[in-house]
């Protein structure tokens, strides 16, 4: 049954069967567009579906964080049954973040083409097969192989979720379900080594067993993706809306606004290698953070690599103690998790005066954490004194560095609007590469320069970079009215704002 509203030249077509859903599709100028209050508008789900939404798309980040971690407390059993070195395991912890940190640039425009459900559906398969092969690698080379396509189809988990929650929460609603993420990302990094701490440590198990822990974790996810997840891009839903809407009328007119302003693929994967890689060069704000956490990702892999050496060589614990050393990451996000409850309502109330600049209140304190942090566990780690005190110094440095690299993603998404995506996906290719880079060489410096020296040069790396959030909250709206791309974005949000009074 269809009706005309000639003012605005509508037809709101409803289904006529009461044993069917009803079709509400807006229709302008052949472009089928959302109803007010449609629920099939993924902005309109219900809070338990956002929310179901949100805990799926999350717990990837959770498998993928533990599995790039834990891989490293293996290494006593992986060098004895593969007969290979420590160096060439050390390189399979840094090819994860490679896969994970250049990939993204390609496989983000494939959701344009085929939804974000069906890229988490095949990145969680594909993710269990390269835990497999790990697992029942014969020598050294597959595992380096695998641990890369495992960053690859691993990276769905970063770069998908926070795509995932803006598409069903409003910008004011997205700080504690962003938090969430950020703290499943983080923790999970912990997590992961803890457990496999435990696994490596009986000798009946080893480090294969550690892979095929993920196998099993990831298999029950991808039935819970199956079974729970829903497409959530908004283009893509309105596209299959009107493709049903063409075969049951024979009229081909009906076009979702995507598929008429929509752009070959190839452009698109040109785009979103390019546009992230100009940003990082020419954008002041990111450059600021994707060196800042750059610095900070590569040095929590740098502990990923030497905490159990230090511990066992300074404190005589075993693979499974040194593994509880890890659940410091898992405490120090919490701590930071919880602060960040104190940080969105300090965003609420300044936000009128100090714009996105108020996202950055409790950084500017966090920045202080991570020399302190590395200060501290770099003095104390010493036989005399108690193995709590290094503890307690890396527990400081990683609540610091949950806040930073929460604050990334938010603060990005907030200067750069439509940009948002290529922005974080320039400060995640700085971080990664970070991440890839810094285990290489650091058990070369512990060597050469101790554990307490090294450490120290990370402390004082880390006081350096403490201005950069200062810098960006006094003058971070000065420094985007120089910029090219934040005064079209500004001009952009103007027209909005204009054309909506």
């Amino acid at each position: 049954m269809a009706t005309v509203q000639d003012s605005e030249k509508h037809v709101i077509i409803s289904s006529p069967s009461s044993m069917t859903p009803s079709i509400n599709i807006i229709i302008n100028e052949q472009q089928i567009t959302f109803e007010d209050n449609d629920t099939r508008d993924p902005m309109n789900f219900s809070y338990k579906a956002k929310w179901t939404i949100t805990l799926v798309a999350c717990a990837f980040t959770g498998i993928v964080a533990a599995a790039s971690a834990s891989f490293s407390m293996g290494y006593q059993s992986m060098m004895q049954d593969l007969n290979c070195t420590q160096f060439q395991a050390t390189v399979g912890l840094s090819m994860w973040s490679i896969g994970f940190g250049t990939v993204p640039l390609i496989t983000s425009s494939f959701t344009e083409e085929f939804g974000r459900l069906n890229i988490y559906i095949v990145s969680s398969f594909a993710f269990m097969l390269t835990q497999m092969m790990i697992a029942l690698s014969p020598n050294i080379q597959t595992v380096i192989l695998g641990r890369l396509l495992g960053g690859a189809f691993g990276s769905t988990g970063a770069t998908l979720v926070g795509g995932s929650i803006a598409d069903v929460w409003k910008q004011h609603e997205r700080g504690q379900p962003m938090a969430f993420f950020a703290l499943v990302a983080v923790a999970g990094t912990g997590l992961g080594p803890v457990i496999a701490g435990v696994i490596e440590a009986n000798p009946r198990l080893g480090w294969r067993w550690i892979q095929w822990v993920h196998v099993m974790f990831t298999g029950a996810y991808f039935i819970s993706v199956v079974l729970l997840m829903k497409e959530t891009r908004a283009t893509i839903v309105l596209t299959r809306m009107a493709s049903k809407k063409r075969k049951e009328t024979g009229d081909n007119r009906y076009r979702a606004k995507a598929e008429i302003e929509k752009q070959k693929l190839s452009t698109l994967i040109k785009i979103s290698c390019t546009r992230p890689i100009y940003l990082l060069l020419t954008e002041p704000i990111v450059q600021g953070f994707s060196l800042w956490i750059g610095f900070t990702w590569g040095v929590v892999f740098a502990l990923l690599e030497s905490i159990s050496a230090e511990f066992q060589a300074v404190y005589g614990f075993n693979v499974q103690d040194t593994g509880f050393i890890f659940s410091t990451l898992i405490v120090g996000s919490f701590i930071g998790y919880s602060a960040n409850i104190y940080q969105e309502k300090l965003y609420r109330k300044h936000y009128p005066r100090k714009r996105q600049e108020a996202r950055l209140y409790l950084p500017c304190v966090a920045a202080f954490f991570l020399p302190i942090g590395m200060f501290i566990y770099a003095w104390t780690a010493r036989p005399e004194i108690h193995w709590i005190a290094p503890a307690i110094g890396l527990t400081i440095f990683m609540s610091g560095g949950f806040v930073i690299y929460m604050v990334v993603f938010l603060y990005l998404a907030d200067c750069y609007g439509t940009y948002a995506s290529s922005a974080i996906a320039g400060q995640s290719l700085c971080r990664n590469l970070a991440a890839s880079i810094f285990p290489l060489f650091t058990t070369q410096m512990f060597a050469r320069l101790t554990y307490k020296w090294g450490l120290t040069l990370f402390g004082c790396i880390g006081a350096a970079l403490v201005p950069i959030p200062w810098v960006l909250f006094f003058y971070g709206s000065r420094i985007r009215a120089r910029s090219k791309v934040s005064r079209k974005i500004l001009e952009e949000e103007e027209f909005q704002d204009n054309m909506e009074k």
